[in-house]
């Protein structure tokens, strides 16, 4: 008969996602894991196979994490100009305020398009997330392509704001997609 499991997958994920995004996903090994988490190498070998399936599971874990953030953002702001700022605000607040921090998250990004899984996953929240931006500029022309900018524009401050480092991440996304809605704003009514 197996022996229960003292940590739910769930907790364990987060456990190697902690490694991950403390460390890189270099050191998320089968040592370093097992020192974190108090289980023996063996146990997550039988759990995971092998460091490659462990990452997978960690960062598939992240998404699973990410689309139900978005999810929640999506189902609780306005459907309006301001409620897709929110929304994009609301997503970047986990990317803290030090852009050496978001930096090691983009180690994270090399691994979702390293995987053909996780860069399909990547694709399905592009796909999910553009469509919530796409709603809430529902009546106007080419919602689903004002979307896409918006969400390039997102991206693209977020990079910008690593460079800078003007305050706080989610003030500064803040007002780059005012600015971006502003200019906009001509095509928009």
């Amino acid at each position: 008969m197996p022996r229960p499991r003292t940590l739910s997958d769930e907790q364990l994920l987060s456990m190697v996602l902690d490694v991950i995004q403390s460390e890189g996903p270099d050191a998320a090994t089968f040592a370093a894991v097992a020192k974190a988490s108090g289980l023996s190498g063996s146990t997550l070998v039988q759990r995971f196979a092998t460091k490659a399936g462990m990452l997978r599971a960690a960062l598939l874990h992240a998404w699973d994490r990410l689309d139900a953030e978005t999810a929640r953002l999506a189902d609780t702001l306005p459907k309006t100009a301001d409620g897709a700022i929110a929304l994009l605000t609301g997503l970047s607040k986990d990317y803290g305020d030090n852009p050496a921090s978001y930096a090691e998250g983009l180690l994270l990004l090399r691994e979702d398009f390293r995987d053909p899984v996780l860069r399909a996953r990547g694709g399905a929240w592009g796909a999910a997330l553009t469509a919530a931006i796409a709603a809430r500029f529902e009546g106007q022309g080419q919602a689903q392509t004002i979307a896409r900018l918006m969400l390039s524009q997102w991206q693209g401050s977020l990079l910008w704001w690593g460079f800078s480092s003007e305050g706080a991440v989610a003030d500064y996304v803040q007002r780059e997609l005012r600015l971006f809605l502003a200019a906009l704003e001509p095509k928009l009514n």
